[in-house]
């Protein structure tokens, strides 16, 4: 475990106050609010171990960068905004899957990305 510091303090925070996943330079501009003179090497360096220690996790959605939530979270999908590109959680699974895998093919896992505009952009 690396020793604690207020910048990761401050990337730390960005986790428990923000749900949806984030993109890195996303933790920079809020983790700033805390530390100005934060930098978006040192975000990196952060997000890469908070991923090692499970405080967060990184979010792999077709086609984007990664982003990363707080980790622990109960099962979930991801909507994202073609006009904003912001990602928010689906709080909702559609249920088993398995009746959609091939006989023969054993299946552990699911991701589901929903894609259209969200709310604030449908009100622009």
């Amino acid at each position: 475990m690396q020793r604690e510091t207020k910048q990761r303090d401050a990337i730390r925070l960005v986790f428990e106050q923000h749900a949806p996943p984030l993109l890195p330079g996303e933790v920079l501009r809020l983790a700033r609010r805390e530390v100005p003179s934060l930098s978006l090497a040192t975000v990196y360096r952060a997000l890469n171990a908070l991923a090692r220690e499970g405080v967060i996790q990184p979010v792999a959605l077709p086609a984007e960068a990664p982003r990363y939530e707080k980790a622990g979270k109960r099962h979930h999908h991801h909507f994202v905004c073609r006009r904003c590109r912001r990602v928010f959680e689906v709080p909702a699974c559609a249920g088993s899957m398995r009746r959609m895998v091939p006989a023969g093919f054993v299946m552990d896992d699911h991701e589901i990305t929903l894609y259209g505009a969200c709310a604030d952009c449908r009100r622009r």
